[in-house]
């Protein structure tokens, strides 16, 4: 079934008004890709908070036309399919990662971060990351060490104070003090 031009403009326009909000994606390529593999692929692109897409490379090319993906999607040849995110880019990067180590039949084309053309190599790196919300807690917990340390520090003066205090009392160092200072 042939497809209108009209259905290709309506498909071009909805394809770049979501590639303008994307401001990283990963190009990929499959073959011999099962229906059931295909449904797996788009259930793990949409819980790394990405959106999955088979595209033809001559539309994909007229979609991204002024959008910061644009460079990845000119030169695209064979079957070509694309996740997007405008979110956490890590997040999508490991998904579609684990999901190409275990399904051979899926590979990586190109990949594009914050508007800049990646190669495959800084794909896989990128998947390698910690996410954004393991990097906030990471900082975190570096801002907060620094002042758990001095209220350590400063409470342990007091409680080294009361130990001192205490075994010289267990010991009775204090009886012969007490007896001079009442006499």
């Amino acid at each position: 079934m042939a497809v209108t031009k009209a259905k290709k403009a309506e498909q071009i326009a909805k394809l770049s008004a979501d590639l303008k909000q994307a401001s990283s994606m990963i190009v990929g390529t499959f073959s011999k890709l099962t229906v059931s593999k295909d449904f797996e692929l788009r259930k793990t692109v949409r819980s790394a908070g990405g959106r999955y897409q088979v595209v033809k490379n001559t539309l994909a090319k007229r979609a991204s036309e002024g959008t910061k993906v644009a460079e990845a999607l000119q030169s695209l040849k064979g079957v070509s399919s694309i996740a997007y995110t405008s979110g956490d880019p890590v997040a999508l990067a490991k998904a579609l990662s684990k999901y190409a180590d275990d399904n051979p039949e899926f590979t990586f084309k190109a990949g594009v971060l914050e508007g800049r053309l990646i190669s495959m190599k800084e794909v896989k790196a990128l998947a390698t990351m910690p996410s954004k919300e393991e990097l906030y807690s990471k900082l975190l917990f570096l801002m907060q060490s620094p002042a758990q340390r001095l209220v350590t520090v400063m409470s342990a003066v007091g409680r080294d104070l009361a130990v001192v205090v205490n075994q010289g009392v267990e010991k009775g160092k204090f009886k012969d003090a007490g007896e001079a200072a009442g006499s």
